[in-house]
């Protein structure tokens, strides 16, 4: 039993707890804000320059590196497959089949070259010119000497077209022998005749140029490439392509002998391609026009695409004989090959704001390479 004394601890014990209870029941006071607050995760920080440079080279080198193997491989085939008959040169019925496997590797290692010699050429001149020089273009340095007046040794008149011009002597066009009849130092192009030319083809022009290929591919490293020369190299294989329409107009263009300058140009684009293709994540991240340019950029290799579709085969379209690349007329330019002209140096026009080598240029400047000239 409880004494009254007791009971009213007691009760003002419940009390007390009851009141607690009541005070727990509502809404709680709320903590102190802390004094200092983790920021959110910003994500990834952008690449550096520096970083994308370096991104690119690697990009460029492991993307060209298939056709700079595939061109020495090519040559080295072409070489291999020359046949050296005793006691006679090339015969075109007993050698046919060799002469065909000779002609199907200068293709193979004329589309390799095409692919790659935008990035190459700035970067190895000597060896691209060894490489990659018109007939016209040797028999000006060699002016002073007479020219060349032998076809098939290693000296004077060298690399794939010296070659081209051998392999498809038969099949020349006229228009092509007349403009080289009025070189200095002209001599006509022709097959091996005897033992020693066949044997001096194999072992001294094709050799050669096996070699000069072999140096190519062993020099095709990043720590040889520098991306501003590679960069300015992509906006040369741009106006290649304009310099090889303008020069088929006076029978000069580059594969003049195979009849496939207009496959050179389909080439070029696709090498124009992988190329660009190196430098567009780095342009993309610029935010002061990059998608801008790259949308521009990717629309003119568009055009230059539906241009050189126009055009069936792979010879380029024979200019007109009334053809002036000074004042074409509307009736000339109507022409398949007038088409291609006007499509090909539209785009390859650096003071046409819109085309695709003034976007390029626009590019470059954006990453922070020196305008073309300066």
């Amino acid at each position: 039993m409880i004494n009254g004394r007791a009971s009213v601890i007691l009760f003002g014990a419940l009390l007390l707890a009851a009141c607690s209870s009541s005070g727990s029941s509502g809404t709680a006071t709320p903590a102190p804000a802390p004094t200092t607050t983790t920021p959110p995760d910003a994500g990834p920080t952008p690449p550096s320059d520096e970083e994308q440079r370096t991104k690119a080279v690697q990009v460029m080198h492991d993307a060209l590196l298939a056709d700079v193997t595939a061109l020495a491989q090519a040559v080295s085939d072409l070489k291999d497959a020359a046949p050296t008959p005793t006691g006679r040169g090339w015969d075109k019925t007993l050698d046919a089949t060799a002469i065909a496997s000779m002609r199907a590797a200068w293709i193979r290692a004329r589309t390799a070259y095409e692919h790659i010699e935008g990035a190459l050429a700035p970067l190895f001149p000597d060896i691209d010119t060894s490489i990659d020089a018109r007939y016209d273009d040797f028999l000006a340095d060699l002016a002073g000497q007479g020219g060349d007046a032998y076809l098939f040794d290693d000296k004077g008149v060298i690399g794939m077209h010296a070659v081209e011009r051998v392999l498809y002597a038969d099949v020349i066009p006229a228009r092509v022998v007349t403009f080289e009849k009025a070189l200095p130092g002209y001599v006509a192009a022709a097959m091996p005749a005897t033992e020693l030319e066949a044997a001096d083809f194999k072992n001294k022009l094709c050799a050669k140029l096996v070699a000069d290929t072999k140096t190519m591919l062993g020099e095709w490293t990043p720590a040889k490439i520098d991306v501003a020369i590679a960069y300015s190299g992509l906006v040369s294989l741009v106006e290649e392509q304009r310099e090889k329409v303008v020069k088929a107009s006076t029978s000069e263009e580059e594969s003049r002998y195979s009849q496939r300058t207009m496959t050179d140009l389909r080439d070029n684009l696709a090498g124009t391609r992988t190329v660009y293709a190196a430098f567009q994540p780095w342009l993309l991240s610029r935010t002061n026009g990059g998608t801008d340019l790259d949308r521009a950029i990717l629309s003119g290799f568009t055009a230059l695409d539906a241009a050189y579709a126009a055009v069936s085969g792979e010879a380029i379209p024979e200019p007109p004989a009334t053809w002036s690349a000074e004042n074409p007329s509307a009736a000339d330019l109507a022409t398949p090959f007038g088409k291609l002209y006007v499509s090909v140096t539209s785009q390859v026009d650096r003071a046409k704001t819109e085309s695709v080598v003034a976007k390029l240029d626009a590019a470059g400047a954006l990453l922070g390479f020196a305008a073309p000239g300066k």
